[in-house]
């Protein structure tokens, strides 16, 4: 079956709120957001920093209120306070693009999802 790849689950312009160099990876994001973006536990995403482009693909960790934390490696390049972008991607078969439809949760300052 031939698919293509789609962004179908974005968390817009979320805050780092820590880091942790001595977990052995992942991200850790706050269990609203993750439930609002349908995003699932261990589940692979892509990270981008905006302020200072660097991009990680990792797996999820449900987290408290307000948390976003780059476990691991990432922990290096990404900083509390940097504004980033987490996105998921799926293989959808090529027979079902036009019902592909993408989850952008936009937060404010305290990652607070914005209606």
């Amino acid at each position: 079956m031939r698919t293509r790849i789609f962004c179908t689950a974005k968390i817009h312009r979320a805050t780092v709120t820590g880091g942790d160099l001595n977990y052995s990876g992942s991200i850790t994001i706050d269990k609203k957001l993750l439930d609002s973006a349908g995003i699932l536990p261990y589940e692979m995403v892509h990270v981008n920093n905006i302020n200072n482009g660097n991009h990680w693909e990792t797996y999820v960790i449900p987290g408290k209120d307000g948390e976003i934390i780059l476990n691991g490696a990432p922990a290096r390049l990404f900083l509390k306070g940097d504004l980033v972008i987490i996105m998921r991607f799926e293989n959808i078969p090529i027979s079902e693009i036009d019902k592909v439809k993408q989850k952008v949760i936009y937060v404010n300052e305290k990652n607070e999802e914005i209606k």
